[in-house]
């Protein structure tokens, strides 16, 4: 048989070692173990004594071959030594393989290790198969090194298993592996694949500090006890779906430099993400998260999506993400969501109890008290947060904190009337400058707006610059269906003693109906009029703007139709009688006379004026006017103080706490 050549030590092993071939380039010579009676491990034994040691091997027999470089056939050899025909699988006793080498490929399909096992140190050059074995008492596999496929699916460990800084250099495979007790994967490395499809961890695994370098797949595993992956590093991301963790989880400091996968994930006890960091997407997709008090802080460089996912108790999520998705899901208690680059999109949410949606103005803590870090992030000019759609969702327990809603979809938003808006949440703004449309100048009183009159305005056939048209899939509301969102807004600002802001709502819901199509037509030439004059009772300068040129209007009519040529002067007459006695008079005023001559002196301009600024409270001047002028006092009397009224209206909504 062709021995092969161990690689040089530099210390020799603990253990009575073979030494063969030790020499001045190598002081150790072969590590192998020292075959009980014999000077030579195993594989320099001759070749009667190795037969003679196999043939007194039986099923369940100890064995400890440390150190030992094994060949395809020397293995065989050694599990046929120990095969139970009973049975029909090799089967050991206790089994000791540190530091051996397994020159090519090495199975131990369907073994039984029936004692302690060690395979600490171990180098399997070829593939390597453990599929279906059972290991009833410890096992370590600490340090090994596995140079090919490693197979270890079905394989049952009922005691603890360490594979700590073990170096698995191609694919592995743990497929419906069972692990009864402990777990630790400590420091290991997973250059290729790493399959632990429908794994299950009976009491904790241990992965932390572990580093894949692909993306290993955990779908469909069961963790029953302790789950701790803290400072793992994902480097093409993983896959957790239908994952069930039934202890306490920690992904602690962990990096996914990929997409990772927890969709369907069940949570049943705490989970840790503090301080974690994903390069890719994160989806928690109709995950369950029962008793989860917090998640988070972590940050997210993509995607964050919590889409039909379930919280079972109080939680306070903690992202820095550029995207968080959370259509249908459901809060079952309080929640406090705090974000910082964020743009949420919260649909279809179901929340029974108050949940508060806020902006993090400083950057989140780690455990230690430190910062997070958010190079991620570098390129953003700031941590805003975007509220991108509400809709359907029970705004009654809704608060909103410091959060943008200019781009926020609002229509089909229940008890809108009663979300809480606090801090500066910010709304869109109509286009500014001046604008030309038709030939005649347009411009926009500044106020805030809904993104969905945005996509409304942007839509129509003469509509100005700087309405922004609607992103795909959001759906086209019209002034029908607007009109109660800016009502229901407006008494959100108006419940939160916010006036102002609530003007804003206010004008929006007049101009939604303004343009309505299910408002008569009458009543909507009124509002045209009430928007002309004074822009719905909030525009004082439009208001004061029309009672100057109505009383410009008036002075210039007075004076031109309205005061007399003269103001008649009354005339006393009467006849005496001839013999005395009483004397009886007749007072008359001639009828005031239309003007003619030039009719515009200062002296006229001045009794118009008076006979105006009267008109404009409600009062007569006591000027003689002619026919005329008496109709037109009687006019400016209805109109000015109208106005004056309007403009006083507008001035109070405005600064109304």
């Amino acid at each position: 048989m062709t021995q092969p050549t161990p690689a040089p030590l530099s210390t020799p092993p603990l253990w009575s070692h073979c030494a063969q071939g030790a020499g001045p380039q190598d002081l150790v010579g072969c590590p192998g173990i020292r075959v009980p009676g014999h000077t030579a491990c195993l594989t320099h034994l001759v070749d009667t004594d190795r037969n003679a040691y196999l043939t007194g091997l039986a099923p369940g027999s100890n064995i400890n071959h440390s150190g030992t470089t094994f060949t395809p056939v020397l293995l065989s050899d050694l599990l046929n030594a120990v095969h139970d025909p009973v049975i029909g699988r090799p089967r050991f006793g206790s089994a000791g393989f540190s530091a051996a080498t397994f020159e090519g490929d090495a199975s131990f399909r369907a073994a039984t290790f029936e004692g302690d096992t060690d395979f600490r140190v171990a180098t399997f050059k070829g593939d390597t198969d453990f599929t279906a074995a059972t290991f009833e008492r410890p096992a370590e596999f600490g340090s090994a090194t596995f140079e090919g496929d490693a197979e270890f699916g079905s394989v049952t460990f009922k005691d603890a298993v360490g594979f700590h800084t073990a170096i698995f250099e191609s694919d592995v495979t743990f497929l419906s592996a069972t692990f009864e007790r402990a777990a630790s994967l400590l420091w290991a490395t997973f250059m290729g694949d790493a399959v632990f499809l429908a794994a299950t961890f009976a009491r904790g695994a241990a992965f932390t500090s572990a580093t894949f370098k692909s993306s290993p797949v955990f779908a469909s595993a069961t963790f029953k006890g302790p789950a701790r992956f803290g400072s793992a590093a994902f480097e093409r991301g993983a896959a957790f779906r239908a994952a069930t963790f039934e202890g306490p989880t920690s992904f602690s400091a962990t990096i996914f430099k990929g997409d990772t996968d927890f969709v369907a994930v069940a949570f049943e006890r705490g989970v840790n993400f503090e301080s974690a960091a994903f390069e890719g997407d994160i989806d928690f997709g109709s995950a369950t998260f029962e008793r989860a008090a917090s998640l988070g802080p972590l940050v997210c460089a993509g995607r964050v999506v919590l889409s039909g996912a379930v919280f079972g108790r109080p939680v306070t999520l903690s992202f820095a993400a550029r995207q968080l998705e959370c259509r249908r899901t459901r809060w079952s208690s309080t929640a406090e969501i705090r974000l910082r680059y964020t743009r949420v999109d919260f649909a279809q949410a179901v929340f029974e109890y108050p949940l508060t949606i806020a902006a993090e103005v400083d950057p989140f803590l780690n455990p230690g008290g430190q910062q997070m870090a958010e190079t991620l992030f570098a390129t953003e000019p700031d941590a805003t947060v975007r509220v991108a759609s509400l809709r359907g969702v029970d705004a009654a327990h809704l608060v909103l904190s410091d959060v943008d809603l200019s781009e926020c979809l609002f229509t089909g938003t229940v008890h809108l009337d009663q979300v809480r808006l606090e801090g500066a949440c910010a709304f869109a703004a109509v286009p500014p400058g001046r604008h030309w449309r038709g030939g005649l100048p347009v411009r926009f009183t500044q106020r805030r707006t809904l993104a969905e009159e945005h996509h409304w305005r942007a839509g129509q056939p003469a509509a100005v610059p700087g309405w922004n048209a609607s992103a795909s899939g959001a759906g086209r509301a019209g002034p029908v269906q607007l009109a109660p969102v800016y009502r229901a807004l407006r008494k959100a600002f108006e419940d939160g003693k916010h006036e102002p802001g609530a003007a804003d709502f206010y004008y929006g819901e007049m101009e939604m109906r303004r343009h309505a199509d299910d408002i008569p037509r009458g009543e909507r030439s009124l509002l045209t009029a009430y928007w002309a004059m004074s822009g719905y009772g909030l525009r004082a300068s439009r208001a004061l703007g029309w009672l100057v040129a109505c009383m410009l209007a008036t002075v210039v009519l007075m004076m031109g139709f309205g005061l007399p040529q003269d103001d008649p002067k009354q005339r006393a007459t009467g006849t005496v009688p001839a013999g005395g006695g009483k004397v009886s008079f007749e007072i008359d005023k001639p009828d005031p006379q239309n003007p003619i001559g030039n009719r515009f002196t200062g002296k006229r301009f001045e009794k118009a004026l008076r006979v105006t600024l009267n008109s404009v409270v409600f009062r007569s001047s006591g000027q003689d006017l002619t026919t005329a002028g008496t109709y037109i006092e009687m006019t400016s009397r209805l109109t000015e103080p109208v106005l004056l009224g309007l403009a006083i209206l507008a001035v109070r909504n405005r600064v109304k706490r």
